[in-house]
């Protein structure tokens, strides 16, 4: 019996010790040489201080900013523990809403959301990833056409020429990954923060 419980408890130890302590260390030791910014979230710092992540939405609700994709994020209600409350972008509750295409909630959310949006751009499309939330709720990016739509407001609210802030934009725009991967998009984090700088300068 010994003969087959000290080669069980060998592979254990062994194994703890390769798959639990060596190959995490080392993945991180690579990750921290190769792409320290990434393995450490991506962070985004401005004057000295975090202010966010690249990876990870935030809510921006002044007319002075772009906004981002709707979030269906919740967090618990601060009045009743078994209830849930809207929390848009709550990175410690990742999830979307659930609804499916033929929910009552969905399209008149999805209704309100684009009669706002359309007062405030009338006679433009209002792009779709305006008025819908990501699987996740906390897509840090919006389409090209999802920031251009927000340039007449952004420009009116900061008495800036609508040509500045497109071209701002249109600066700040990501393309495909290898020019394959991925759609162009736009970080709204690192646009608003280019717009302050716009605004200072």
């Amino acid at each position: 019996m010994l003969q087959q419980i000290r080669p069980a408890i060998m592979m254990i130890v062994t194994m703890t010790v390769i798959t639990g302590l060596a190959y995490p260390l080392a993945m991180t030791g690579i990750s921290q040489a190769i792409f320290p910014h990434q393995a450490n979230g991506s962070l985004i710092e401005k004057d000295g201080k975090v202010i966010g992540s690249a990876l990870i939405g935030q809510n921006f609700a002044s007319e002075k900013y772009f906004h981002g994709r709707p979030s269906a994020t919740t967090d618990t209600d601060p009045n009743d523990a078994t209830k849930t409350v809207p929390a848009p972008y709550n990175a410690a509750n990742s999830s979307g809403s659930n609804l499916g295409p033929t929910s009552k909630a969905l399209i008149d959310r999805v209704k309100t959301d684009t009669e706002a949006l359309q007062k405030e751009n009338p006679g433009t499309p209002v792009p779709v990833d305006l008025v819908t939330t990501s699987a996740s709720g906390l897509d840090p990016d919006i389409t090209p056409a999802g920031a251009l739509f927000q340039v007449p407001r952004i420009a009116k609210a900061r008495n800036l020429p609508e040509d500045r802030v497109r071209a701002l934009v249109e600066a700040q725009i990501s393309g495909r990954l290898a020019g394959i991967i991925g759609e162009p998009h736009v970080n709204v984090l690192q646009l608003n923060l280019a717009l302050d700088a716009l605004g200072a300068s």
